[in-house]
């Protein structure tokens, strides 16, 4: 039986990370590499992409910049071959590319009929398809190993539809019936050493949101923003180290009988009813 103070270990677990250069999976990144395991930073910035290896190799650890674009097939295949060929194998894979666009935001000025399709495609292919497509290629290798994890990224829209955000929510909805369905798939048809689960983040402020949150000139919340401080019972925005403990949690041995799960990490949100 695993000891206790060795369930959270993920010392040498090979990582990696889709939409690594952002900022959340950006301190995902760090963390798990002062935690000694080895990543693939992915991300369609490569300067970015090689800013966040300088940051852990800075720290002591070990990590590989790779430019990739999520939606091209070809890209991702790339990408998987470039890691495995540094890291020799792939253990856990973080789906956390993703995103929202103003023309795919309702507001007061733009109506929901008038959305661009193109927009609306854009942000349901980032998140949705953005997050199935990787799932294909390193999910395979994780089959033919018998053995693997993977840690999709949802929302607080997916649990219950959130106004304005119709494209976004709809992908997000999308990426946590994906990981029950993957989780599923993954047990009957492959291994049982093969788990799928996700996080859904309660209120950051990154840069796809802020300019629903907060005032792009002055900086003090929108109404939206307000709003969404008093329906947490925490009463503050998330930051990106809130996430840190439950992604251990769902990569290590501490959760090795949990998979098909979402996990919303946002302040008490999901919970309050309003009243």
């Amino acid at each position: 039986m695993t000891e206790p103070r060795d369930m959270f270990d993920i010392t040498g677990k090979t990582i990696a990370i889709t939409g690594g250069a952002g900022v959340l999976c950006a301190a995902m990144a760090r963390e798990l590499a002062r935690r000694g395991a080895k990543i693939c930073v992915i991300d369609y910035d490569a300067l970015r992409a090689n800013q966040v290896v300088q940051a852990i190799e800075a720290e002591g650890g070990f990590a590989i910049p790779v430019q990739a674009n999520v939606l091209d097939v070809n890209e991702i295949n790339e990408a998987f071959n470039c890691a495995v060929q540094t890291l020799g194998h792939i253990d856990v894979l973080v789906n956390g590319a993703g995103g929202n666009k103003k023309e795919a935001t309702c507001n007061l000025e733009t109506t929901f009929f008038q959305l661009s399709p193109d927009a609306v495609r854009w942000v349901f292919d980032l998140n949705c398809m953005g997050t199935i497509l990787p799932s294909q290629v390193f999910g395979r290798h994780m089959a033919e190993r018998g053995q693997g994890n993977i840690v999709n990224i949802s929302s607080m829209t997916a649990f219950r539809p959130l106004t304005n955000v119709t494209a976004y929510g709809a992908a997000k909805a999308a990426v946590s019936n994906f990981t029950q369905w993957l989780s599923t798939y993954m047990c009957q048809r492959h291994s049982k050493d093969i788990r799928v689960n996700a996080i859904a983040p309660g209120f950051f402020l990154t840069e796809q949101n802020r300019f629903l949150l907060t005032d792009q000139k002055t900086g003090e919340l929108t109404p939206r923003g307000s709003t969404i401080l008093s329906h947490t019972p925490m009463g503050r925005f998330g930051q990106p180290d809130d996430l840190l403990g439950t992604l251990v949690y769902l990569i290590s041995d501490a959760s090795k009988f949990l998979t098909g799960v979402v996990i919303p990490v946002d302040g008490g949100f999901n919970a309050y009813s309003g009243v």
